[in-house]
């Protein structure tokens, strides 16, 4: 996937605080900040984000330790050794990962996917009806048909002997996220948007006082920015729902021996 430090685009919001006085860009601005800010506490994994990618087919029986092994199946029989060094017999079915007695033509995709927005091959369109997603991530031929297995890599995308998927990836911003990233704003503004001196501009150096009698407490704003928390109690609420255990991005499987997806960085 490409390099990315930050959403694709600031979240949908719905302020219960007043903006008034408050000049558009700098609304834009502070709300784009909360949006980096959510976005990286709670695990670099909403989106949606638009991609491009040129994949290569996952092919079936590409290596003999990766034969996927079935039993009482009306396919070829292959000899191998088990773990007790006994000879055994066994047939193949499927490819790497799933067993369809037949080969399953699919390419992964980097995910969450959100939604397949096109997929070209020669510059043709493919119709929608002729895929379908499986797992958040694989890319599967349901028409009877292939991806290709190889493509012209230094050919421009969308010309012939290209094999083209546009999609998004990510997590849908839903209500729950709206008034989190809406609460953040708001507090932002107060402190960074000339309506207030509280907000990002707050920066207490006691964390207790007594005076006549009275003892005021808060909490050390160090410490729970450290906890991965923002001491908002919505944004704070929705932060523990999604990302309880303070992942600081996608949990990811690595393989040597897996072929990605190819995209273009630049230009």
């Amino acid at each position: 996937m490409p390099i990315q430090t930050g959403p694709c685009e600031p979240w949908p919001t719905r302020l219960c605080c007043t903006t008034e006085g408050v000049e558009p860009e700098d609304l834009e601005f502070w709300t784009l900040v909360a949006s980096q800010v959510l976005w990286a506490l709670s695990g670099r994994r909403y989106g949606p984000c638009p991609v491009t990618v040129r994949p290569c087919r996952k092919s079936c029986l590409d290596l003999l330790p990766s034969y996927a092994v079935q039993w009482a199946t009306g396919a070829r029989w292959l000899p191998y050794i088990d773990t007790y060094g006994q000879w055994r017999n066994a047939s193949v079915c499927g490819c790497k990962s799933d067993c369809s007695c037949g080969e399953l033509c699919e390419v992964y995709l980097a995910g969450p996917v959100y939604d397949v927005q096109e997929v070209t091959i020669d510059g043709d369109v493919i119709p929608a009806e002729a895929y379908r997603v499986d797992n958040n991530g694989m890319l599967v031929r349901t028409d009877g048909m292939c991806w290709p297995e190889c493509q012209d890599m230094g050919a421009p995308a969308g010309s012939d002997n290209t094999f083209v998927v546009r999609y998004r990836w990510g997590l849908p911003i839903d209500e729950a996220a709206t008034a989190a990233v809406s609460e953040l704003v708001c507090h932002l503004l107060k402190g960074c948007g000339g309506n207030g001196s509280c907000g990002c501009k707050s920066n207490r150096n006691m964390t207790r006082i007594s005076r006549q009698g009275v003892d005021y407490e808060w909490a050390d704003p160090t410490v729970i920015y450290s906890e991965g928390r923002t001491g908002l109690p919505l944004v704070d609420m929705w932060l523990n729902v999604v990302n309880p255990y303070r992942l600081t991005s996608p949990s990811r499987v690595y393989s040597p021996d897996f072929k990605r997806p190819r995209y273009t960085a630049w230009p």
